[in-house]
């Protein structure tokens, strides 16, 4: 056997040990898992998530998780905690605690604080008689799993499943209260995340900056109106100010001949492709490169084509989006 094979024994060896691990914790929740989630949507304050070591390393994503999901949450370092940060803690919190072992000495301090304020705490260890799951008012236990490091000693299987389970917290809450893709995007403005989930709204033109004219106007002052906005597009609207069609370059090239002649309506191009104001700003740019054209109009969605504002590629480009 290569050396290269031992790599790969070894790292599938982990990934199938820390699996089945996984597969365990799926078949342990019982109706304790559902307490938690109770308890949580009950408060009307914070989580405050708190572990040391490889725990507390997992109890900050969980609570980055829960706060970008709708649950307000934040971490709490248990040796910070004792010298000053348990007053982060306050009655109409919940506080979630991680402990492997449930007999971590650093979360003393917590653990009796909680039960002094009589804050609720959820507990999460692999041994249903600690220290910890004793004290706590909701208990979640680990199911006995080999640490997939092999020598049992380094937190691998034992942090992914806890890991796993802040994140089957997150998304049940998340679920229950109707948590959108917009309101994830409340959260998550910034970086692919925040441009993947921007809308339309967030990037049209609106008001003056709309071009738009008269069905009956003169093609002079239409192409006054495409100079003007710069846009390189018109919108046409009829006399309840719906969009019925567009002037593009495209049409004036057609129709050169005689072109001052003609009104907007008689170059336009009718019934052009259209997005609502709350679509997402990637299928306005899917929208048009399929369509190969550089601008869309907003328009009222519920069906009376009234134009709301127009957008152009560029804008998706400098969002990010496209």
């Amino acid at each position: 056997m290569t050396e290269h094979e031992t790599f790969l024994n070894t790292a599938r060896r982990v990934i199938r040990t820390e699996a089945d691990a996984l597969a365990m914790l799926e078949q342990s929740l019982n109706g304790g898992f559902g307490e938690a989630v109770e308890l949580i949507l009950k408060a009307p304050g914070r989580i405050i998530v708190s572990g040391m070591g490889k725990s507390g390393h997992i109890a900050r994503k969980i609570a980055a998780t829960l706060a970008s999901t709708g649950t307000p949450a934040h971490f709490v370092h248990p040796a910070e905690a004792s010298h000053g940060d348990l007053g982060m803690m306050t009655q109409g919190d919940v506080v979630l605690l991680l402990s492997n072992s449930g007999e971590t000495p650093e979360l003393a301090d917590v653990i009796a604080h909680t039960r002094r304020f009589s804050i609720p705490m959820i507990g999460v260890a692999s041994r249903a008689d600690s220290t910890l799951l004793k004290q706590c008012d909701v208990a979640l236990v680990l199911p006995k799993a080999d640490e997939a490091c092999g020598t049992g000693v380094v937190p691998t299987t034992s942090t992914t499943m806890t890991l796993a389970l802040g994140d089957a917290l997150a998304v049940v809450l998340m679920e229950h209260r109707q948590f959108t893709p917009a309101n994830f995007r409340d959260f998550h403005p910034g970086g692919k995340l925040g441009a993947q989930l921007t809308t339309v709204r967030d990037l049209m033109h609106v008001g003056d900056a709309i071009p738009k004219i008269h069905h009956t106007a003169p093609m002079s002052d239409t192409l006054l109106m495409i100079s003007q906005k710069g846009f390189g597009v018109v919108g046409v609207t009829d006399q309840n100010d719906y969009l019925i069609g567009i002037v593009t370059d495209g049409d004036l090239r057609r129709h050169m001949d005689g072109l001052l002649n003609l009104t907007a309506a008689e170059v336009m191009t009718k019934s052009p492709r259209t997005i609502s104001p709350g679509a997402l700003a990637e299928e306005a740019v899917a929208i048009m490169n399929d369509s190969k054209i550089t601008c869309l109009f907003v328009v009222d969605p519920d069906g009376t084509d009234a134009p709301l504002g127009i957008l152009h590629i560029h804008d998706c480009l400098r969002a990010g989006v496209a």
